[in-house]
């Protein structure tokens, strides 16, 4: 019973922590994130299938030119629990980008179109050329970006809308530097990389850079943790089904107690 007893307040501990992960701090600046009302926050949180597809349209033609996110194979984007486009829309998405491959019957490699089962393709053939094509700085692969940042989806998205154009007197900005009131230390080589209409989404909604941040971080978020919504679905129901024991325990030790005689 003590363990019993041990591994429901742990999922209690669990849950709470889920409910409040939307509120977090940068530890360098001591800023506060901005934190916009995300689809997938909270216990039973989900992602909003229209922001992903959205998101995946800002990362495809914003940030795939210097971002890479090797883990992912277009096939994901068809999966449950994601994106969810149709076979036909993952196959086209994949036939856009060019795939090496080989070597042939020649001993040659070649290319040839994209399909689902490959991995996205990289901007870079290596990380040399990846610094070299910007200026030294390593553009870093964005498949767990959004777990390997303190603060996570909050942290991303206020560095997308952190740029400020004043800065302030004690931080000096070298060369092909920006500063960010978000990014730890306020220095960032990357330039903003939204702006109002940069792109036009397919279904009609309005791009404004609010809308293109939360999108493309909602979609870095899946990405990063593609089984979000089966761990929490899971996790509710573990808490109910322990609930329900507790009780049917409870139940019997009572049941049992009321046949012993109390010592007089």
């Amino acid at each position: 019973m003590k363990l019993f007893y041990l591994d429901l307040k742990s999922i209690v501990l669990i849950a709470m922590f889920v409910l409040i992960s939307n509120v977090s701090f940068s530890k360098e600046s001591n800023v506060k994130l901005l934190s916009p009302d995300w689809s997938f926050n909270g216990f039973f949180g989900k992602f909003d299938r229209a922001s992903l597809q959205r998101g995946y349209q800002v990362y495809k033609e914003v940030c795939a030119s210097c971002h890479s996110m090797n883990l992912l194979s277009y096939r994901n984007l068809g999966e449950k629990g994601g994106p969810e486009f149709t076979t036909a829309e993952v196959k086209a998405i994949a036939s856009q980008f060019e795939v090496t491959d080989g070597p042939n019957n020649d001993g040659e490699m070649f290319q040839r179109p994209g399909k689902p089962s490959d991995r996205f393709v990289s901007p870079y053939l290596n990380v040399n050329a990846s610094r070299a094509a910007n200026g030294g700085a390593y553009p870093p692969d964005m498949s767990v970006l959004v777990k390997a940042r303190p603060g996570g989806s909050d942290y991303i998205y206020s560095v997308l809308m952190g740029y400020e154009q004043k800065t302030p007197e004690n931080i000096k900005l070298e060369e092909g530097v920006y500063y960010n009131k978000y990014m730890t230390g306020n220095k960032i080589r990357m330039a903003s990389p939204l702006s109002e209409g940069l792109i036009e989404y397919t279904d009609g909604t309005k791009a404004g850079q609010e809308q293109m941040a939360k999108d493309v971080v909602t979609f870095l978020t899946w990405a990063a943790e593609p089984h979000l919504e089966t761990r929490k679905e899971l996790g509710f129901k573990s808490v109910i089904y322990l609930l329900i024991l507790t009780i049917l325990v409870y139940l019997i030790k009572k049941k049992i107690w009321l046949r012993i005689e109390p010592k007089v």
